[in-house]
């Protein structure tokens, strides 16, 4: 085994032209890890070395600063590294023909080979077109199934926000099942189709090759037709993740949250081109839906997410879920919406609660409240405002009540009184979030695992 010292030692004499770039190596088990060294792929006695350009992740997951990361491997094999993904890996996904398709170009396909030219005897010239056959017909049904299970991201080196998306999309474990799914009718196809081609091929007379040349179609056809959902499902799974919303981390997001209909999603009409669906009942936003601001010609995202209850994590649904996975993995500023008229179906006092944790969660964000429906406030009495059913309240509790938190602003959609204000605010605060990506010093890093 070499030494960590040893192998820096050599790096600095030998295979490093510039050793002045290097600024960091980290024994991790068996590897190590330079940043920021920009080199081929270089090999030496018992060591492999690989780099690759990657902004936030190294190949054993740890941050990094931008530049590039240098990973080698003691030993004497060199191992090939996964690529490590951003978030867009879902708009990269191949496209999924549906399984009739697949099997109809195939079986087309298949009739039209022929055998090898030159041979004279019928018997030997039928199973050779025969095994030919049998073999295209295997490789036409399970070649494009490689390709998808080598294409689709393996979900370990995703972004944690699409990790989390995936999960709650289609629960634990199912994308993972959908492409094994498809692998093993991969496997399937090549152990039978060789099988009979093999079979065709030892055929002694031109009628036994034909009688193993229909057998082995047909057994091949059944086959996949038995298995054919694990296509289509693999299917809508491209289908849903490529309409997931696509967020680009370089560009400053403000994100809406709150409880249930507070008045999120007419706030993101006003602030954005994101066009949610406005209704008067909770949970209208039934996912993540994406907006954008252009402000001096500079590009801002918006996010309208599922409504938040007053419950713990582990029974929250996954629309609530979704939102918390957002703040988490996401470089995101903040615009929590409250509702004291209670109109929106959540007291305040369930509000205020909501609001503390996420706000204890979450505080190191930029962070701008916001107190919407006020034209309604204006037609209630104030003890119409402060009657509730919630727990007896402390003195913070009963001010949150009557005047929302400190230095919140009071809007209206329906009136439009405070939303010059808001829209001014929305714009400091984005460009807050902007200094901050830039900076390096968003609230998130970018690259959790």
């Amino acid at each position: 085994m070499i030494s960590g010292s040893r192998i820096f030692s050599l790096i600095q004499q030998s295979w490093i032209p510039s050793p002045g770039k290097l600024s960091l190596l980290r024994p991790r088990g068996k590897e190590y890890q330079l940043s920021r060294v920009t080199l081929p792929t270089l090999h030496g006695q018992g060591v492999s070395f690989q780099y690759f350009q990657r902004n936030i992740h190294s190949a054993i997951g740890e941050v990094i600063d931008s530049g590039h990361a240098f990973v080698y491997h003691v030993g004497s094999k060199e191992k090939p590294l996964e690529t490590l993904e951003t978030v867009g890996a879902f708009q990269k996904l191949p496209m999924v023909m549906p399984s009739a398709d697949i099997l109809s170009s195939a079986l087309r396909k298949t009739k039209n080979i022929a055998a090898t030219k030159g041979i004279a005897n019928i018997a030997k010239r039928e199973r050779n077109k025969g095994a030919k056959q049998l073999d295209a017909l295997m490789k036409e049904l399970a070649i494009p199934l490689r390709m998808y299970v080598e294409s689709f991201p393996k979900k370990r080196y995703l972004h944690p926000y699409e990790k989390s998306l995936i999960q709650l999309t289609f629960g634990d474990g199912s994308y993972e099942e959908v492409l094994k799914r498809v692998d093993d009718l991969r496997k399937k196809l090549l152990f039978v189709g060789k099988k009979h081609a093999a079979l065709c091929a030892q055929s002694i007379s031109k009628r036994e090759a034909e009688e193993r040349l229909s057998e082995g179609l047909k057994k091949l056809e059944e086959v996949f037709k038995l298995e054919k959902n694990a296509v289509d499902n693999l299917l809508h799974v491209a289908k849903v993740l490529r309409a997931m919303p696509v967020v680009d981390l370089k560009i400053p997001t403000l994100c809406l949250v709150g409880a249930p209909n507070v008045g999120k999603s007419s706030l993101v009409r006003i602030l954005s081109t994101g066009k949610p669906e406005v209704c008067n009942y909770p949970f209208t936003t039934r996912g993540i839906l994406m907006g954008h601001i252009v402000v001096n010609y500079e590009h801002f995202q918006v996010t309208d997410t599922p409504g938040l209850l007053r419950r713990h994590d582990d029974d929250r649904n996954n629309l609530e879920k979704l939102t918390l996975a957002v703040l988490e993995h996401l470089p995101t500023a903040i615009l929590y919406v409250h509702d004291l008229t209670g109109e929106c179906g959540i007291s305040p006092a369930d509000q205020f609660v909501i609001y503390k944790d996420i706000k204890g969660r979450f505080g190191d964000h930029l962070w701008l409240d916001v107190v919407s429906k006020t034209d309604l406030m204006q037609e209630l009495p104030i003890d119409g405002i402060l009657k509730d059913d919630g727990d007896d309240d402390d003195d913070d509790a009963i001010r949150y009540k009557e005047f929302g938190p400190d230095d919140a602003i009071w809007v209206s959609v329906k009136t439009e009184a405070g939303i010059s204000e808001l829209k001014s605010r929305v714009k400091d605060l984005l460009t807050s979030q902007m200094a901050r990506i830039r900076s390096g010093n968003s609230n998130h890093s970018e690259c959790e695992s």
